[in-house]
This record gives C-alpha cells, structure tokens and sequence, in this order.
C-alpha cells in the first residue's frame, strides 16, 4: 500500500505548499494547545479555511493539541475540540490520556491520533490505545524497523501506525525534555523548547568555577547533544513493510520552501514506489535524493531505524547549499512573474522547484522589475519581477539559487 504523506504546516504560506507539492494529509495547530509556539499556527477562522480547501482537493488535516495542559488551559480545551468537529477536522493529535478521553466526548467525530510523546514503543500500547478510541499511533522516534513490524504484528489491525521520516530530531527522541525548562523556563511540553541540545557546553571543576574549560573536537568546539537531522527518502520500502502507513515530515517550525521541498520529494518518492509495484528493491532515483541537500538541514542520519543514530558534535548548525530566489505568480509576454525572496542577478542560472516534476535549470539571461524596466539585480525582498523564459511555469514553483 502507499504510504500516507505527512506534510507540515506552521502558517498559510506553508499549507498552501503542502497541498500544491502534494501532501495527503497536513498537520497543524491552532494557537493554543500544540507543541509549536515559534510559528504563527492557525486561528479558528483560519483553521475552518483551511480544513474546507484541503477537504477540496482531498487532502485531510490533522489537528495537533499535543501540549500537557494544566488548569485554565485544560479547562479551555473542550470548546476547542468542539469546534474542531464542527469544522470537520480528520484527526486530533494528542498526548495526554485527558486530552483522549476529552477529544472522544467533545469531538466524536474526528479521528484520535496518539502522538509519538506518548512513547509507543510495543505493541500492548497501541492494543491499550486503540481501546480507548485511537484510530492512529504515532510511533516513538526511538524505534528500530524490526520493532515496528513486531508492534505492527501485536496491534489491532485496524489502528495506523504513522513514524517520522524527516526533518530534524531531538536528543530526547521522543520529545519528553526537562532541559529547556531548568535553564530558561521555556517549558518543551508547551511547544516553548529553547533547543539547549543545540547548544556549545563547557565543563567546570568545582573549586575553579571561574575557569570554565572547553570540550573541543574543532576550533568551535563539540556539541554533546547535537542530533542529526533524520532523512529516510531512500528507505520508504524498509518503512512500508515494517507496517508504517502515514510518512511524517517533521517542521511545523520550517518555512514554506522546506515544506514544498520535502513533501514533493517523499511524494514522488512514494509514488515510484507505488509504481515499481511495491516492489523491495525500488531505489529513489538520484536525483530525487538531492532534493534532501536542497534545504537547510544539519547532517543527516536514519535515527534509530537501522540501529543506533549518531551525533552532529562538531557544529550545532545547518548545512545551507541553496537559497530561495523568486516565487513564480503567473506567466505573460515570455515572462515569468515572479515575487523575490533573495537577491540575485541576470546573467545568473536558477533551478526550478516545479509542482508535480522534476527540476529544471531556468537561465536568466535578463532580468525586469514589475513595469517592465532592465535591471541588473533583484536587491529587495518582495519585488515583483519578470524573468524571460520560454515556456511557463505553474503558479507556486520555486525558483532556487546554488550558493
């Protein structure tokens, strides 16, 4: 069976891409209750708009309230959910066995998704959460393919099983981190993680408190607790034999050119292998992988799926090969149209991010501003722009520049 792609969605601008770059499912958050404070999320307005142009196009949306709430803000939770029925929402991600219990009785008909802070990691979990009303377990990270195809074997046929396959990971996998709460007060189960475990130690002897010293591997020195970034692109026949039905990119966080990025390549990777007859040998074409290189991302590891993960200790930051250039809004007299994000100039080769294909190379032989007018550079963000080309390019492509 084809495996169920996962996009996410921290504002409009990414779930318009998710569903342009082919997503079958998104997830998001309205601005209480999930696990992602740093994007702008959904307002209810928001969130019924969204739920209606996914359902248009037969896309469902899954709905995170995967917080640990306390007080007023459990309290405020069953008009949430009732709305969230209302507007017919596909599924509730949640984590905390009150918030189950809730979703069942405020929202009846939307579906249960147990998140992966649940640590579901055997079977007899995913029996005990279909019992109380889960449709979907969402695995924890920390799981070997062999233990998914053990929990797919000992759980209730009828519940999903959906795992992470991309996007960047947390020393605690499972994302059940004190850490940023007793150095910042930034509680990680309220979605308000200041990611300490990207952060440079030091260590200190106790009668020399002043003389802090430097764990060095490099010239920046080490990163303890640095995680790799987790990429399965090339796995999805491992993932879908194993018994995972849904593949979820991680990045509620991430901007909207990450998200048409990955979802487009896990869904044509899905889609070849759906084509190649499910077949355990299908191999993602290479240049489908470097897809993966095309966005930021730290170095990249498989996790736990083949056996333990490593760490990134020599640098706490991100790989960076491309930048977003433009965004192509229509096509008139041999032009694309186009909106700029970064500066770059004629004379200058783009690659296209196309909806639905492969990229291509886009040669900017000249380039004009919104009337009409030569110039040598697009220098500020946002202006409209024309760019010679020969044929047109869907609304919604991308158009990259190689750093």
């Amino acid at each position: 069976m084809k495996p169920e792609i996962l996009a996410p969605a921290g504002d409009r601008e990414c779930f318009d891409a998710a569903l342009r770059f082919g997503a079958d499912a998104v997830y998001l958050a309205g601005t209480q209750f999930g696990m992602r404070t740093a994007p702008a999320n959904f307002t209810q307005d928001q969130l019924r708009q969204a739920v209606a142009d996914a359902h248009r196009q037969g896309v469902k949306v899954y709905v995170a309230c995967n917080v640990l709430p306390r007080g007023e803000q459990l309290r405020a939770l069953p008009a949430f959910l009732e709305e969230l029925d209302d507007m017919g929402a596909d599924a509730v991600i949640a984590a905390d066995l009150g918030v189950m219990a809730l979703v069942r009785r405020y929202a009846p008909h939307t579906a249960l998704n147990a998140s992966t802070q649940v640590g579901i990691v055997n079977g007899e979990t995913a029996r005990v959460l279909a019992d109380l009303g889960a449709a979907r377990a969402i695995l924890a990270r920390e799981l070997s393919l062999e233990e998914i195809a053990a929990i797919r074997a000992e759980a209730p046929p009828e519940i999903e099983l959906e795992a992470f396959v991309h996007g960047a990971m947390c020393v605690s996998y499972s994302a059940r981190c004190l850490l940023s709460a007793y150095f910042t007060g930034r509680h990680a189960d309220q979605g308000d993680c200041a990611q300490p475990c990207r952060w440079e130690y030091r260590l200190t002897e106790v009668n020399r408190p002043d003389q802090p010293l430097t764990v060095r591997q490099t010239e920046e020195g080490t990163f303890l607790l640095n995680a790799q970034d987790l990429c399965m692109l090339d796995h999805l026949p491992a993932l879908c034999q194993a018994g995972v039905t849904a593949c979820k990119i991680e990045g509620r966080a991430k901007a909207a050119y990450y998200v048409a990025c990955m979802t487009q390549a896990y869904r044509m990777a899905a889609d070849g292998y759906a084509a190649s007859g499910f077949s355990a040998g299908y191999r993602v074409p290479a240049w489908l992988l470097a897809e993966a290189d095309k966005v930021s991302h730290r170095p990249y590891g498989t996790g736990f799926y083949f056996g333990p993960p490593q760490q990134t200790t020599d640098h706490g930051g991100y790989i960076r090969r491309y930048t977003v250039a433009a965004v192509v809004e229509g096509y008139a007299d041999g032009c694309l149209l186009a909106t700029q994000r970064n500066r770059f100039f004629a004379g200058c080769t783009l690659d296209a991010l196309i909806p639905g294909r492969p990229p291509r190379s886009i040669p900017v032989p000249a380039l004009f501003d919104g009337e009409g007018n030569p110039i040598p550079s697009a220098p500020h963000p946002m202006m409209r722009l024309r760019i010679p080309c020969p044929e047109p390019l869907p609304v919604g492509s991308v158009l990259r520049l190689a750093l």
